[in-house]
């Protein structure tokens, strides 16, 4: 089996309203879709939404590079997925987020080409139930405490609150926040990297009392060094994001005790092979991995939810970003049902297409032989 031709879309999706967080403003997701054809009539589709503040790649560097990684993939067996992420990493540097899509899309191919759902390619199987958080934005308190609200009324019993602002703002939103909801309802919080290191104590020690679930990325992802010392003050757990982007960073900080719980998002570990080599890693020390994204669709999330059958140490999801779109351009995939519970098809791959009344004004890329 050969690749023969290369999509790449450039799909932006406007969103209900904007996402703010300690980091940046987005009123749109500007996804990245990238289709895979082979000579024997198999396709494989994946997704990124590229993050300039996070893996410092826009829409448009994705389109260049994508096109320099297309150009390396034709005529490879996409089936040797190993072979072809080293490709990629020849060709370039970095660019996490352009090859998480080249990568899904591989996935997708390669367990349609054995008549496999994803999880069962990558031997799991259906033995849990996942639910999705609800993630609140940064804003003016009240409009915080009226979204958590309509979260909780909306039938979800987890939700995810960013903070970032700064550390006396934040515990007075975070209390206001747990006061209106009540205690039965799982409080998470994310600063994105928005507190200072001894502004992340207080904080955390601040908050002791409102029974937070974990915080993401309290600090610079560059001071990671100083992580341990945190985790060893801090009454909530520490869950590593933006400093955890492959397996190498994952086991610095294992082995560092630097974080409880690990993030992974498929648009920093370069895709799914990378992410399972972190899921091994935090396997050897059973620790916690929530699975999550950036404002991808559907496509990148119904990688997320089968990788999530893959392993008990995913115990923590974040899948709500697809319904932050006015637009769904995906037909299939994952299905979200009553109080944000995330079900699966039993198609193989990924079991979804692009919907093509969205490709008609995309901007796309074609390398074929």
């Amino acid at each position: 089996m050969k690749i023969t031709s290369i999509d790449i879309y450039h799909i932006p999706r406007k969103l209900t309203k904007p996402f703010v967080t300690s980091l940046g403003y987005n009123t749109q997701a500007q996804s990245i879709y990238v289709r895979i054809k082979t000579d024997q009539g198999l396709e494989g589709l994946g997704e990124c939404t590229p993050s300039p503040y996070i893996n410092g790649e826009t829409y448009e560097t994705c389109m260049v590079v994508g096109r320099m990684l297309a150009k390396a993939l034709l005529d490879k067996d996409p089936r040797n997925i190993e072979d072809n992420v080293a490709v990629m990493g020849k060709v370039i540097y970095g660019n996490t987020s352009i090859k998480s899509a080249f990568d899904i899309a591989l996935y997708d191919l390669s367990s349609k080409a054995e008549d496999k759902p994803l999880y069962a390619f990558l031997g799991g199987s259906i033995n849990k139930t996942i639910y999705t958080d609800y993630t609140v934005s940064v804003g003016a308190s009240e409009s915080m405490v009226e979204d958590a609200l309509r979260v909780k009324e909306a039938g979800y019993f987890i939700t995810k609150v960013k903070v970032g602002k700064n550390a006396e703002q934040d515990v007075a939103d975070i209390g206001a926040i747990r006061e209106a909801v009540g205690d039965a309802m799982n409080i998470r919080i994310d600063a994105n990297q928005g507190w200072g290191v001894e502004e992340a104590a207080q904080s955390l020690s601040a908050m002791e009392s409102f029974n937070i679930q974990y915080c993401e990325e309290p600090i610079k992802r560059y001071k990671f060094d100083f992580l341990p010392a945190l985790k060893g003050v801090s009454p909530i757990k520490i869950m590593a994001d933006e400093s955890v982007l492959d397996h190498y960073d994952a086991h610095r900080l294992i082995n560092n005790a630097s974080c409880d719980l690990i993030n992974i998002k498929l648009g920093k570990s370069s895709g799914i092979y990378k992410a399972l080599k972190i899921i091994k890693a935090a396997e050897k020390v059973d620790m916690g991995l929530q699975l999550g994204g950036f404002l991808e669709s559907k496509v990148l999330f119904t990688a997320n939810a089968h990788l999530a059958h893959t392993s008990e140490c995913c115990r923590y999801y974040d899948f709500d970003s697809p319904l932050f779109s006015l637009d769904d351009p995906v037909i299939g995939g994952m299905k979200y049902g009553d109080n944000g519970q995330i079900t699966l098809t039993e198609g193989a791959g990924l079991g979804l297409e692009l919907d093509p009344v969205f490709l008609k004004n995309a901007e796309k890329i074609n390398v074929r032989t």
